[in-house]
C-alpha cells in the first residue's frame, strides 16, 4: 500500500468521494480542530459530518502506521535474505495489521523455541525432506540416522525425528494462510464456555455463567464483558471450545499432498502444532478481539448515551434549590441564582426526630421565600426517596407554587472534591459543593456536566471494564463536539467549559478568565486575540464558537464565523435588512420570516460564496443567540411523590430515560428505583439495538409489567403502550 492510496481506501469505507477524504486529511494535517472543520469547511469538505471527519481522522492513522509497520516487515525479512518477491507483493497487498503479522510470523525474531533449537542443531534439512513428501519406499529411521550427532546431543533416530517434528509443528502452525483458514473456522464455528471457579455462595453476580456457553459469533458484548469480569475476580473459569480434532483434520487436509513413508510423523507435527503452538495463540487472539469489539460497542453507547444526557434542555431562568439527601451526615441545602451564584447553604435533617423535620421545614421554607427558589433539585442518591418525600409534602402543605425535580447526581461527589470545585467554591465545604452541583446541572447540564470526568456521570455500561484509554479519548470528542454544537457565552463560561472549545487549552481558558477578570466584560470577539497565548490560529478555531450576547456587532452572538462578517453583512442587504436589524425585535421577526425561504444557492452564486456556509448563515441570521437545545424537551417535574404501593402491572406512568443499555434502557419513573424495559419490551419493529430506539433525557409513557419488591425490580414495557 502506498500512502497515496489512503483517501481512496477511506473513500470505499465511508462511501464517500476520494478528493473529500483528501480535502479532510489535509484539514487536519494542517492543525485544524475537527469540530472547526465540520461547522466552518463544509465547502472543502463537501459537507462531511463529524462523524465522518473523526472516523478519517483515526483511519488515516491507522493506515500511516500499517505502511510505516509495512516497512518496517520488508527490511526485517529482507535483512535475513529471505525476501521473495511474492512475500513482498503479499505484505504490500495486505490490508489489516492481523494480516501483515501473519506474513511476518515465520520471519519474527524469537526465543529460543524448541524449532529454533532443532534448527541449531543441524535438522531443518530432515524437515524439509519430511514436507516435501516425495518418498513412498523406505523407513524414516533409516533416513533420520544420517543426522546423528552426538555434539547436539542427537543420540538416536528417534530424536532425530522428533526435533524435525518440532520444526514442522512451528512451520506449519505459521503459515498465514493456515491461520487465516482456522481464524475462520473459530469465529464460525467455537463457542465461549463459563464454569464457577468458586463456591455458588461466593459467586452471586455471575451465577447465568455457572455452565454458560455461547458461540462467538453471536455473543453480544455486554456477555463478553460480563464473563470477562468473572475471570478477572476469579469467579469464573473460562474458554474457547471447539472441535479440535476437525480442526487438525482441516490443517492435514491442506499439508498433506499425498502418501509418503512421513505421513504418520506429519500428522503427529500438525496435532503437535495446533494444540502447543497454534490453538493456543488463536484462542487468545479471538479472545482479546471479542474483548476489543465488546469495548468498542460499550464506549460507542456510553458516548450516545452522553451526548443524549449533556444536549439536555436547560431549565434557565430558575433560582433553584439543590439537595443533596443523606440520612446521618443530613440533608446538604444550596440555593443558586439563574446565573449559578451560590445565594445560601444549610444543613437540613429529615429523617431522625420529628422536631427535626419541623426545623428542616422552617429552613426550607425561608429559604424559598427569601431568595424566591422557582425549583428544588433533589439528587437521587442515598435517602433521595425520604427527601422527595418530604420536599411533596411541603409543597401540598404549604400550596407552594413551586415543582421538584429528581437530579441524577452521579459524579457530585467526585466534583465536590476536585480541584476545580476548591477553585470554584473555594470557601465552601466539600459536603455542600455537592449540592451546588445538583442545583447547577438542571439549570445547565452542559456547562455543569463538563466539570466532572465523563466516565463518572453514570450513563456507562461496564465502564470500567474497559480500554481505559480508548473510553477517555471517545469521551473528550463526545463532550467537545456537544460544547461546540452548543456554543459558550464568551463573558460567563467557566475554564472548564471553555477548555472543551476547539482551539482553547486548559492553559489558554484560563488565560481569558483572568483577562474578563482584570478587564471586565468582552464586548467583541475580536478582543480575544489580546488573550495571552491566543494567536491568529486559535482564534480563528474557536471564535466561531464563543457568542456575546452583548455585544456591539450582533454577529457575535450567533454561530456566523468572523471570517465571514461581509459575506453576512452582504446577505442581509440582499434580503433588504442590515445588522442593525438583528437587534431590532420587529426587524428581526421579518428577517425570520425572510431569511428560511431565501434561495442559498441563488444568493451564493451571486455573491461568490459556498452555498453551504451560505444556508448556516441565513439560519444564524434568523435566531440570533439561540440554544439548539431549545428543541430538546425540558426535564420532566413533579409536585407530588409516587410510592412503590401505587405501581400495579398495568399501569401507565410517566418516566425519563436514565440510561440505555445493549440489554435495555432503564427509565426514572419518579420512585427510589429505576425501571427497566428489557429490549425484548421496546419496540414491535425490528431494531439492532436499544438505543436506536430509545435515548437518554427521552420522556416517555411505559407500562408496568411487573414489580419484584424483595429484589426491588420494576418491568416496563414501551411496546404494550396503548397508542394514543
Amino acid at each position: 500500500m502506498l500512502i497515496t492510496e489512503i483517501p481512496a481506501i477511506i473513500a470505499r469505507e465511508l462511501a464517500v468521494k476520494p478528493h473529500q477524504v483528501s480535502a479532510t486529511m489535509t484539514l487536519l494535517d494542517d492543525g485544524n480542530t475537527v469540530p472547526f472543520i465540520a461547522r466552518y469547511r463544509k465547502e472543502v469538505t463537501g459537507e462531511l459530518n463529524e462523524e465522518h471527519i473523526r472516523t478519517i481522522e483515526e483511519r488515516t492513522q491507522y493506515l500511516r502506521n500499517l505502511i510505516k509497520r509495512q516497512e518496517e516487515i520488508l527490511a526485517g525479512i529482507e535483512s535475513q535474505d529471505k525476501l521473495t518477491p511474492e512475500l513482498a507483493q503479499a505484505i504490500q497487498a495486505a490490508t489489516k495489521l492481523q494480516e501483515l503479522e501473519d506474513l511476518y510470523l515465520p520471519y519474527r525474531p524469537k526465543k529460543r523455541t524448541r524449532a529454533q533449537i532443532a534448527r541449531e542443531k543441524g535438522l531443518e534439512p530432515l524437515a524439509e525432506t519430511i514436507l516435501a513428501q516425495e518418498l513412498t519406499d523406505g523407513d524414516p529411521l533409516v533416513l533420520a540416522e544420517q543426522y546423528l550427532n552426538a555434539e547436539h546431543e542427537i543420540t538416536t533416530a528417534e530424536l532425530a525425528l522428533a526435533g524435525a517434528q518440532d520444526i514442522l509443528a512451528e512451520t506449519v502452525s505459521e503459515q498465514a494462510d493456515i491461520r487465516a483458514m482456522l481464524r475462520k473456522e473459530l469465529w464460525q464455528k467455537a463457542e465461549i464456555a463459563s464454569q464457577l471457579a468458586v463456591a455458588e455462595a461466593e459467586a452471586r453476580e455471575f451465577l447465568m455463567y455457572k455452565e454458560y456457553q455461547e458461540p462467538v459469533k453471536r455473543m453480544p458484548s455486554h456477555r463478553i464483558l460480563a464473563v470477562n469480569r468473572g475471570e478477572t475476580k476469579g469467579t469464573l473459569k473460562v474458554e474457547l471450545v471447539t472441535n479440535h480434532e476437525g480442526n487438525i483434520k482441516l490443517i492435514a487436509n491442506k499439508v498433506i499432498t499425498g502418501s509418503s513413508i512421513f505421513t504418520p510423523i506429519l500428522l503427529a507435527a500438525i496435532a503437535d502444532g495446533y494444540k502447543r503452538l497454534l490453538f493456543p495463540a488463536l484462542e487468545r487472539e479471538i479472545r482479546s478481539l471479542l474483548t476489543e469489539n465488546a469495548e468498542k460497542q460499550a464506549i460507542r453507547v456510553f458516548g450516545l448515551n452522553l451526548r443524549q444526557l449533556l444536549l439536555q434542555a436547560p431549565l434557565a431562568g430558575h433560582t433553584v434549590m439543590g439537595l443533596d439527601p443523606g440520612y446521618r451526615t443530613g440533608c446538604k441545602l444550596a440555593v443558586v441564582s439563574p446565573t449559578g451564584a451560590v445565594l445560601t447553604t444549610n444543613t437540613i435533617y429529615l429523617t431522625m426526630s420529628e422536631r427535626q423535620r419541623e426545623e428542616a421545614a422552617a429552613k426550607v421554607l425561608e429559604a424559598v421565600k427569601t431568595h424566591g427558589v422557582t425549583l428544588i433539585s433533589i439528587g437521587n442518591g442515598t435517602a433521595s426517596y425520604e427527601t422527595e418525600e418530604f420536599v411533596a409534602s411541603l409543597i401540598n402543605t404549604h400550596n407552594l407554587s413551586i415543582h421538584y425535580i429528581i437530579a441524577n447526581e452521579a459524579g457530585a461527589s467526585v466534583y465536590s472534591a476536585s480541584k476545580l470545585a476548591k477553585d470554584e467554591l473555594p470557601d465552601l465545604d466539600v459536603s455542600i459543593r455537592g449540592a451546588v452541583s445538583i442545583a447547577r446541572r438542571i439549570q445547565d447540564p452542559l456547562a455543569e456536566l463538563v466539570k466532572i470526568d465523563p466516565k463518572s456521570i453514570g450513563v456507562g455500561q461496564y465502564q470500567h471494564d474497559v480500554n481505559q484509554k480508548e473510553l477517555g479519548g471517545t469521551l473528550a470528542n463526545i463532550v467537545e463536539s456537544c460544547v461546540n454544537h452548543v456554543g459558550v457565552e464568551l463573558n460567563t463560561a467557566s475554564p472548564a467549559l471553555l477548555t472543551h472549545i476547539a482551539g482553547i487549552n486548559a492553559g489558554v481558558a484560563k488565560n481569558i478568565v483572568a483577562y474578563r477578570t482584570e478587564n471586565g466584560q468582552f464586548k467583541s470577539r475580536k478582543e480575544l486575540l489580546k488573550v495571552a497565548r491566543l494567536g491568529k490560529a486559535a482564534f480563528t478555531q474557536c471564535a466561531g464558537f464563543l457568542r456575546i450576547a452583548k455585544a456591539a456587532n450582533p454577529l457575535d452572538n450567533t454561530p456566523v464565523h468572523p471570517e465571514s462578517y461581509e459575506l453576512a453583512e452582504a446577505l442581509l442587504g440582499k434580503l433588504g435588512f442590515t445588522l442593525k436589524d438583528l437587534s431590532d425585535k420587529n426587524k428581526l421577526a421579518a428577517l425570520q420570516q425572510t431569511a428560511p425561504a431565501a434561495d442559498a444557492a441563488k444568493l451564493a452564486a451571486e455573491l461568490g460564496a459556498g452555498e453551504p456556509t451560505v444556508r448556516d448563515i441565513l439560519a444564524a441570521l434568523a435566531k440570533p443567540g439561540r440554544d439548539p437545545r431549545e428543541d430538546v424537551p425540558p426535564p420532566q417535574t413533579r409536585k407530588n411523590i409516587v410510592k412503590l404501593s401505587d405501581i400495579t402491572p398495568g399501569t401507565i406512568v410517566k418516566g425519563t430515560v436514565h440510561n440505555v443499555t445493549d440489554f435495555g434502557a432503564f427509565v426514572d419513573i419518579g420512585i427510589k428505583i429505576n425501571g427497566l424495559i428489557h429490549r425484548s419490551e421496546l419496540s414491535h419493529k425490528h431494531f439492532r439495538h436499544p438505543i436506536d430506539v430509545i435515548s437518554v433525557g427521552d420522556i416517555i409513557d411505559v407500562m408496568v409489567i411487573n414489580v419484584d419488591e424483595a429484589r426491588q425490580r420494576i418491568a416496563l414495557s414501551l411496546k404494550q403502550v396503548p397508542k394514543a
